[in-house]
C-alpha cells in the first residue's frame, strides 16, 4: 500500500499534512518496492514537510502580531 495521495498539498490541513507526512517517512523506511515508488515518495514528502512549515510559520506570524497589539495595548 502507498502513502501517496492524490489530494493537493497546497490544500492540506497542517494536520492532514502531518498525518500523511508520518505515512509517508514510515513508507520509506520499510523501503518502497521500486525506485520510481520511493522518489515519489520522497517527493511527497519533500511537498509535505514544506506545507507544514508554511502553516507553522503562519502560526508564529499570527503570535507575533498578537504580542505586539497586546504590547501597544499595554503601553497606551
Amino acid at each position: 500500500m502507498s502513502a501517496l495521495n492524490d489530494t493537493p498539498v497546497e490544500t492540506l490541513s497542517f494536520e492532514a499534512a502531518r498525518d500523511e507526512l508520518v505515512k509517508v517517512v514510515a513508507e520509506l523506511e520499510q523501503g518502497a518496492p521500486t525506485l520510481e515508488q520511493s522518489l515519489a515518495l520522497w517527493e511527497r514528502g519533500e511537498a509535505l514537510a514544506a506545507r507544514c512549515e508554511e502553516w507553522l510559520l503562519g502560526a508564529k506570524r499570527r503570535l507575533d502580531a498578537a504580542r505586539a497589539a497586546a504590547s501597544d495595548e499595554d503601553e497606551s
